[in-house]
């Protein structure tokens, strides 16, 4: 093992090698197993090309993904908006509401198209053929049904802008079948980041937050 190097403390690789660390413990390296000829496991290789990112400027450094900074915008405008939708039919002056409600759905639509294009770099580095793939493409499915929904629910509200009365039923009930869709969908992107370790750093790396601090905060 190289000078400046400490062994990791998991289960050694299947093919007798050793997994090293600097002892600062921010990044790692495998050791391979002198005069053996290396054999690349391929779900390994599918893995760590999974957490690259395309491009550390566009779709954020490694270990810091923009696509889970940018998804908060929608969900929290989208959920804030049904809110306004219900508060509207409980007021005695709704169109304040129902006005606030459109505006929230139209922030959102801005936020999601911004989480989409980050989001698509995010699923180019998935290896195609993987079950975490085609996790992805049903995720994005979704996300497109549902900014369709809001483009449409966003429309027929509009068409009756400035709103003085509560929301009405149709509109109303489209958020609701759409923040089921959303739902869904974010329960596949939470898979995709917590389950696979899509954009998500090594265990080695991860490591070192759990390290003895040397720090007395």
């Amino acid at each position: 093992m190289d000078q400046g190097y400490r062994r990791w403390p998991g289960p050694l690789p299947p093919d007798g090698g050793t997994l090293d660390w600097p002892a600062s413990g921010v990044h790692g390296e495998y050791t391979d197993p002198p005069g053996e000829e290396v054999t690349v496991d391929p779900t390994r290789k599918n893995l760590e090309q999974a957490k690259q990112p395309v491009s550390p400027l566009l779709a954020g450094p490694y270990g810091h993904p923009f696509h889970p900074i940018l998804v908060t915008v929608p969900i929290g405008a989208w959920v804030c908006s049904l809110v306004f939708d219900i508060a509207s039919h409980r007021v005695d002056r709704p169109g304040f509401l129902a006005q606030g409600s459109e505006w929230l759905i139209a922030i959102g639509l801005v936020g999601a198209v911004a989480a989409a294009m980050i989001g698509f770099l995010d699923l180019i580095v998935i290896p195609r053929s993987t079950r975490a793939f085609r996790v992805a493409m049903v995720h994005m499915a979704l996300n497109l049904v549902v900014t369709v929904a809001y483009i449409a629910n966003f429309a027929w509200r509009h068409s009756g802008y400035p709103q003085e009365t509560a929301v009405s039923f149709g509109p109303l009930a489209l958020s609701v079948v759409s923040l089921v869709a959303l739902a869904a969908s974010g329960y596949l992107g939470g898979m995709l980041a917590y389950r696979y370790g899509v954009r998500v750093a090594v265990e080695h790396v991860q490591a070192d937050g759990f390290g003895q601090s040397t720090t007395t905060d």
